[in-house]
């Protein structure tokens, strides 16, 4: 009985899922256009001389920078899949990176400032669904509520632990003991050599796959496979499909025995526990310490992140290191880096105009399309590098112009951020 209702209710999440299309992504897709874009950025690296385009410490720094930001963008994910807007990921962003420095302090273990981080967005998590889930109240609202809280909690709480710690004070903490990094070993020096030959291609690849092999915190390799597993839970597995089922059609989801109340409760906590870890990233491996204000605003880009993937792990994952990547290279070296991204820009929106002409017989857009590449390019032409007002702002440019280009083909689940209240009429 219990397989025919599952069965049932995936039939019915699916079809409400199921977006028409006449072409399906797949993995052979995936590699292409990995392989395609390593072309492209080998390419303007030699034209341009900007060698941190695809050096391993820029791709190191990349993936370090994306992790916070896609697990604010997993956490997002499991909370709105189960019909609930969670705004709130920045305050849980917030509370974890106070939970990882106090827990690796307290206990002398970094992995237990990430179990302490996790606990303290699970925290906030929990305060979220007893706003909306219990009591209704706007989904937006709580979420504000909770980034405004998650900050003035942690500023109170360092005024009273880390202010009295050797090296801390009222809005840092002491240095705090940092998980582990790997490598594979054998491989390190013999990439560098290549990498620094500037070779065409071999130096690139040299340098992506050193950046990802060499010197990787462990926290990362954990954060990394989180997004496999978010997959796995979420769409292979009953617990995911009821999980969904909520966010999708909730009435029919209690129709089949499912207690929509307690599935949204678990989705928002295990999202407050995710933005959570994805805090203590920032205190025990971004930096060297809790510091006011060092999550910066990576909830809410991690929201574009999940927004931008369509409320998918991969895309999610994607996007997330396309804003990792766009900030390394604004904080190592942001002018001449930044300018280099304006002829790659530029090349990839003409390869959009050119699509959007021939196989979607759209002119109107292609020739809009293709007007700003001209622009990009003439700007690219006529300067030399970026001000550092303007880089600065890179992620954030970059998260508004992904968001307005992918806003055409996202569909959010159905009930998403809708009220429910158990035995509602459909």
């Amino acid at each position: 009985m219990t397989e025919e209702r599952d069965t049932t209710a995936e039939m019915r999440v699916e079809q409400v899922e199921r977006i028409p299309s006449r072409f399906r992504f797949t993995w052979k897709h995936l590699l292409l256009a990995l392989g395609a874009l390593v072309l492209l950025l080998s390419f303007v690296r030699a034209v341009t001389g900007a060698v941190d385009l695809t050096s391993s410490g820029a791709i190191n720094a990349a993936i370090a920078l994306a992790v916070p930001i896609g697990l604010a963008g997993l956490g997002g994910l499991w909370s709105e899949r189960a019909g609930v807007v969670n705004i709130g990921l920045e305050g849980m962003l917030i509370l974890g990176t106070w939970g990882g420095a106090w827990g690796a302090l307290e206990f002398g273990d970094p992995w237990m400032g990430v179990l302490v981080g996790a606990l303290a967005g699970a925290v906030g998590g929990l305060l979220h669904a007893v706003a909306t889930v219990t009591f209704g109240v706007d989904h937006i609202i709580s979420g504000v509520a909770i980034n405004i809280l998650g900050l003035g909690i942690t500023q109170f709480l360092s005024k009273v632990t880390f202010a009295e710690m050797p090296g801390g004070g009222d809005t840092q903490s002491p240095p705090v003991p940092k998980p582990g990094l790997v490598s594979i070993p054998g491989i390190g020096e013999p990439l560098q050599s290549l990498e620094a030959k500037q070779w065409f291609l071999v130096s690139d690849l040299a340098g992506i796959v050193r950046g990802l092999t060499v010197n990787v915190s462990l926290l990362t390799i954990v954060a990394v496979l989180l997004v496999p597993l978010t997959f796995y839970l979420l769409w292979r597995t009953a617990f995911g499909l009821r999980l969904r089922a909520c966010g999708e059609r909730p009435v029919a989801a209690e129709s089949l025995g499912v207690n929509v109340y307690t599935y949204k409760y678990v989705a928002v906590v295990i999202s407050g526990a995710l933005a959570g870890v994805g805090g203590a990233f920032l205190s025990l491996v971004a930096s060297s310490a809790y510091r006011e204000g060092q999550t910066g605003g990576r909830g809410f880009i991690g929201l574009a992140a999940m927004i931008f993937g369509n409320w998918r792990p991969g895309g999610l994952a994607g996007g997330a290191l396309l804003f990792g990547y766009t900030d390394a290279l604004q904080l190592r070296r942001g002018g001449e880096s930044v300018h280099a991204l304006l002829l790659l820009v530029a090349v990839l929106l003409a390869g959009v105009a050119v699509y959007q002409l021939v196989k979607q017989s759209r002119t109107r857009a292609a020739v809009i399309t293709g007007a700003a590449a001209v622009i990009v390019l003439v700007l690219f032409t006529l300067t030399d590098s970026i001000p550092a007002q303007f880089t600065s702002v890179t992620p954030h440019i970059t998260t508004l112009l992904v968001l307005s280009l992918a806003a055409q083909r996202l569909r959010m689940p159905a009930a998403d951020g809708v009220p429910y209240r158990k035995g509602q009429a459909k």
